[in-house]
């Protein structure tokens, strides 16, 4: 592909380079990753957490680089086109979006603090159970017919992720709902992807340690709406104490408003009735009423399914058909999922929550249907927000009767500091270092009617500790922890 048609004409800055001899390069790969840099690549160097990318020009161009993309306030000396815009990562993904070509038809993104992952599944269930070929990407990796990769990132880069849309366009996928992280949102990874609908689900505490504010995390967060096409829909969650900002972004960017929940218009949730391992909700869409057994656990997992449903039919499934897949819905990998349960009927749950929203939406979610203890197990991550482990130690000793607390993802920072950090606020909890330990300790106390959640590390399957990634699974431990315990 010629520099020129990879450019496009989205920076005008650089038209006038575009069109002399310099445009005519071909280019056969791109990358921001000097160390992927081949014979005939465009090397688009970005600024990172620990470096600028313009200082691996050299090493580029040494390597074949065939053009340079850099910041309009970075200079490099190079024997190839170097091309100066004001944002590279906007240029790498609308430049990768041309280079990789096909997406799936129907894309839809959505963001929030919580809520992502199963908003994302919930969606790629709704179509599929209407008969389409649908994927979804996110934390948990990608499901699509016929492929299940795990994955560790929120919203891939704009090189892998265009890849991937056009692996499954070319598969036969012709919807998928992905992900939108604040980190991603901010450094328009997102940029090149086609959407049909977005959609919000609320906001907490999270990421304060790359975002300089509350403010900038929302921000961040609302670019989403602006990737929109005039006109298209956005669904969002209307019961959270952000969704007015939502609404309010949506529509400066022209988007067509769809909310969702209690106080939703498009669909209007009026009675939930909780079980144990299902929720009757009374849904109005419009003149029509639905009853929907959704068989799942937790409040906050009617939320998900409801904006799922709205992502649904603003992409043209029929009311009938979204509240009839609403009832054979399959919970997410890590959220909120039954790992197994005693004789005597204590459950033991496994949940992804690691930010203080989320925590309180699981403990309080498992409340109305625990006749005895709810027993909580978790940790908080190394080389993250610190300003969240006290505020989660406080949310479990309020809403806990047995608190533990144990190792997360320690990463570079001490184990015991962080766990310390907690305890300040939870006075009263156990605190157990091995997380296999405090798993097994938890599940000695279980009785009848308690309930039992380990969070924090929901479908992952390693703890990060310094720089080493060790094989560790909560469900596997809660597996092993139960035994003989389970009937």
């Amino acid at each position: 592909m010629k520099l020129r048609d990879l450019a496009g004409s989205d920076f005008p800055e650089i038209d006038a380079l575009l069109a002399s001899s310099a445009g005519d390069v071909q280019i056969t790969s791109i990358t921001a990753d000097s160390r992927q840099v081949a014979h005939g690549a465009l090397f688009v160097a970005v600024s990172g957490s620990k470096a600028d990318g313009s200082t691996f020009a050299g090493e580029a161009v040494t390597k074949g680089a065939s053009a340079i993309v850099i910041s309009a306030n970075a200079s490099v000396d190079a024997s190839v086109p170097v091309l100066k815009v004001e944002e590279p990562r906007r240029f790498l993904s609308l430049a990768a979006a041309r280079f990789f070509g096909a997406q799936p038809a129907v894309m839809t993104a959505v963001t929030g603090t919580a809520g992502k992952t199963s908003v994302a599944s919930f969606t790629r269930q709704i179509w599929a159970h209407a008969g389409f070929a649908a994927a979804m990407i996110g934390t948990t990796g990608v499901i699509a017919p016929g492929r299940a990769d795990y994955g560790t990132l929120t919203t891939p880069d704009p090189v892998s992720l265009h890849k991937l849309l056009a692996e499954l366009s070319r598969e036969g996928v012709t919807h998928a709902a992905m992900e939108a992280s604040s980190h991603g949102l901010d450094q328009h990874r997102l940029d090149g992807v086609q959407l049909a609908a977005a959609a919000f689900t609320n906001l907490g505490r999270d990421h304060m340690d790359y975002h300089p504010t509350v403010e900038h995390y929302l921000a961040s967060k609302m670019r989403l709406f602006s990737l929109l096409p005039h006109g298209a829909p956005a669904v969002i969650f209307a019961d959270d104490a952000y969704s007015l900002h939502a609404i309010e972004a949506a529509g400066r960017a022209g988007c067509e408003v769809l909310t969702v929940g209690r106080k939703g218009t498009f669909l209007t949730l009026k009675r939930v009735e909780h079980f144990r391992h299902k929720q009757m909700a009374e849904i109005h869409c419009g003149a029509d009423i639905y009853e929907v057994d959704i068989p799942l656990a937790g409040d906050f997992q009617v939320a998900n399914a409801l904006v799922a449903a709205g992502l649904a039919m603003s992409t043209g499934v029929s009311p009938a058909a979204v509240m009839a897949a609403l009832g054979k819905l399959v919970g997410a990998s890590g959220r909120l999922e039954l790992v197994g349960h005693t004789v005597d009927g204590a459950l033991a749950y496994v949940d992804y929550a690691h930010k203080p929203d989320a925590l309180e939406n699981v403990l309080t979610s498992v409340r109305p249907f625990t006749t005895g203890r709810v027993i909580v197990v978790f940790g908080c991550g190394g080389d993250r927000d610190k300003g969240k482990r006290p505020l989660m130690g406080e949310i479990a000793s309020r809403l806990a009767d047995v608190v533990i607390v144990t190792d997360d993802n320690p990463r570079s920072e001490v184990p015991a500091v962080i766990r310390s950090e907690i305890l300040a606020a939870a006075p009263k909890a156990l605190e157990i270092a091995d997380r296999a330990e405090a798993i097994r300790t938890a599940c000695g106390m279980l009785k009848s009617g308690d309930t039992l959640i380990v969070a924090g590390k929901g479908h992952e399957e390693g703890q990060i500790v310094g720089d080493k990634v060790l094989p560790f699974s909560d469900q596997a431990e809660i597996d092993k922890a139960l035994g003989g315990l389970q009937a």
